[in-house]
């Protein structure tokens, strides 16, 4: 046993690490030699091949849609959508990738529309920060960019990649379209009120079931999940507004990025009970969104 552990710590590990790391580099240059259009077609086909061979996957999908949506779909349409949110990621990855050099605003509007920016200008007015509140759709790393490409003061809180050369890669590519990152296991908080206090823009996603971020178990779709209370925490102690704000991949390599009205707070003078309310409400506003587009979710995720 302790052979195996040593063997795939020291050897394993360390090729799959390098493989996706030269990978992800692969396919940030296959612009240079390859039509994005036919790259997209490609990993299109390649994404269908896999997603039939896909069954546990295919297995967590069905139970998350049940969870959502109840009878709504049946088993073939749950299958279907199953496939569009495989297509989806692995058309925006093929996307992110050919995009990578791509950094102003106004190189982004060739491929994105962005719908609701007077919300997030009427937050950054306050003066007080905005806590950019993105769902883990397929398109979430251009959610992510999106703030700082449209001129925003942007930093951003995320938990470490494992692999340690893909995390600094995926970091740089954030960096260089002018973004900040924290990241979770820094102890960061005190930074991030400072960030929010200068008036930047903060990234932060709260619907991923992760138990090594301080929650609570928090509705969501009906079903307790286990849900950080980072952003209703940050917006009590530094009085930033809260904006949802969101991706999709519409096709053709064109996205919508869309900005929905602030979220207020809803206080009672309870800090803890305030925290946890609020909590609720941003998952609400997370599952309206993912009604709305339930091929776009990274049930996965």
């Amino acid at each position: 046993m302790a052979r195996k552990k040593i063997i795939k710590k020291y050897i394993i590990r360390p090729i799959r690490n390098a493989f996706v790391y030269f990978f992800a580099n692969f396919a940030c240059w296959e612009r240079f030699f390859i039509p994005r259009k036919v790259a997209c077609a490609w990993h299109l086909l390649l994404g269908r091949i896999a997603y039939f061979f896909m069954r546990p996957m295919h297995k967590i999908i069905k139970s998350n849609l049940t969870l959502a949506y109840g009878d709504t779909f049946t088993d073939k349409e749950k299958y279907e959508i199953g496939k569009r949110i495989v297509l989806n990621l692995v058309g925006t990855f093929n996307d992110y990738a050919y995009y990578s050099q791509k950094k102003t605003r106004e190189e982004f509007l060739e491929f994105f529309t962005v719908e609701g920016e007077e919300h997030l200008k009427a937050a950054v007015e306050k003066g007080k920060g905005v806590l950019c509140l993105i769902p883990h759709t397929c398109s979430w790393e251009f959610s992510a960019i999106m703030p700082p490409v449209l001129g925003y003061e942007t930093s951003a809180v995320s938990s470490k990649i494992k692999n340690p050369a893909l995390n600094k890669f995926m970091i740089d590519l954030r960096e260089s379209r002018g973004m900040k990152n924290f990241s979770r296991q820094d102890h960061c908080y005190d930074k991030l009120v400072a960030a929010l206090n200068k008036g930047e823009c903060m990234i932060i996603m709260i619907d991923q079931d992760s138990l090594n971020i301080k929650g609570e178990f928090i509705p969501f779709f009906g079903h307790d999940a286990y849900t950080p209370l980072g952003c209703a925490r940050l917006a009590l102690d530094s009085g930033a507004a809260i904006v949802p704000m969101f991706t999709v991949r519409t096709g053709n390599g064109k996205y919508l990025f869309k900005i929905l009205p602030e979220v207020p707070m809803e206080l009672t003078g309870d800090r803890d009970y305030d925290i946890k309310h609020n909590t609720k409400i941003h998952n609400e506003v997370i599952e309206s969104i993912v009604r709305e587009y339930p091929d776009q979710w990274d049930l996965d995720a």
